[in-house]
């Protein structure tokens, strides 16, 4: 079942306690923290930690949204703590692993920001301390401050050039979406942008390409991206590689043109080859062709049509996902923030 949030999309939630009603506009904090977690055991109370102060410091009424994505640690005890510890926590636990995409989507639709929303993850590459260079762009009339990695430290070279190949590849088939090169999912969005944002329901979420799909005035911030803090990376290069494959088949149909196109090139060798050979049957007659020739142009020829139907299949796949209409992700519990002005009034 779904419940309705006031002007926003509908939220999905597990059958049990229903989702905190929302506080009144001058209740609710100004900045909302979006932080999606699996297995981040060993550095979420290091995160909470470095972002308590930089938050403190920017004098906004704020929250930290932390979403557990169907973690196996013990993160989520640990979230629990860090909520119990602090009123401006809140807490969006998933009912099972559902993937990064989808958890940062379910900690944006459990934002309570009148202002703005910061998006950043928990591994400390993304230095909280960046946060306030996010602030002061918006506050120069930008609904978007996205921060641009300058360097990259802790990441090989293959792990580099293949990021900057895919950057490269959106760059030129992206069409009117334009994704910003070196650029993750660490940013500040208004609350205008966010409602426009979280609009976009589709099941197959690629989130730098809807980040940059919504539009709104934009600006980069600089910054330098630190190795990881603690813990293991989840992104192997097989995740990278279906990551990537998202990102080009949501926002374009290059690949199908692309099938096409080869389809045409192959068509048309193909034929000039076979006039080829009925040419040279007429003036030279037909001497018994060897095999090896033969089996190339059919492997050849098979390879290109099982690459087509693969890339039609992709296609076809995510149309099959959309026509189910099933909700984006089931919240197994929602504990929303508290202002500390409420702790005291409810204790």
């Amino acid at each position: 079942m779904s419940t309705q949030l006031a002007a926003r999309p509908p939220l999905a939630a597990a059958p049990g306690p229903a989702p905190a009603p929302i506080r009144p506009a001058e209740a609710r904090p100004v900045l909302s923290v979006v932080v999606p977690a699996y297995n981040e055991q060993e550095v979420l109370p290091s995160f909470h930690a470095r972002l308590a102060p930089v938050m403190e410091a920017i004098g906004l009424p704020w929250e930290v949204v932390y979403v557990n994505d169907g973690s196996r640690d013990r993160t989520l005890t640990i979230m629990e703590g860090l909520k119990a510890a602090d009123p401006r926590v809140a807490l969006v636990n998933l009912s099972r692993n559902f993937g990064k995409e989808i958890a940062l989507t379910a900690g944006l639709d459990h934002a309570a920001a009148t202002d703005a929303v910061i998006v950043i993850d928990a591994d400390l590459q993304d230095p909280p301390e960046v946060i306030p260079d996010l602030v002061a762009a918006w506050r120069q009339g930008f609904d978007v401050a996205y921060a641009r990695r300058r360097a990259r430290e802790g990441e090989t070279w293959l792990k580099k050039a293949t990021a900057k190949a895919f950057y490269r590849v959106m760059q030129k088939v992206g069409g009117k979406v334009e994704l910003p090169a070196d650029t993750g999912d660490f940013r500040l969005i208004s609350r205008r942008a966010l409602d426009a944002l979280l609009s976009l329901r589709e099941q197959h979420r690629f989130m730098k390409g809807l980040f940059a799909w919504v539009g709104f005035p934009s600006t980069p911030v600089l910054y330098d991206r630190a190795p990881r803090a603690a813990g293991e990376t989840k992104w192997n290069y097989w995740r990278l590689w279906n990551l990537s494959l998202e990102g080009i088949t949501a926002f374009t149909v290059g690949p199908l043109k692309v099938a096409t196109y080869l389809g045409l090139f192959t068509a048309i060798v193909a034929g000039i080859y076979g006039l080829q050979l009925i040419i040279r049957t007429i003036l030279f007659g037909n001497p018994v062709a060897g095999y090896p020739s033969l089996m190339a142009v059919v492997l050849f020829l098979g390879g290109v049509q099982l690459m087509t139907l693969g890339i039609i299949g992709e296609y076809l796949g995510r149309v099959f996902n959309e026509t189910k209409g099933r909700p984006l992700y089931i919240v197994e519990r929602h504990a929303p923030s508290e202002s500390p002005d409420q702790r005291q009034t409810t204790s």
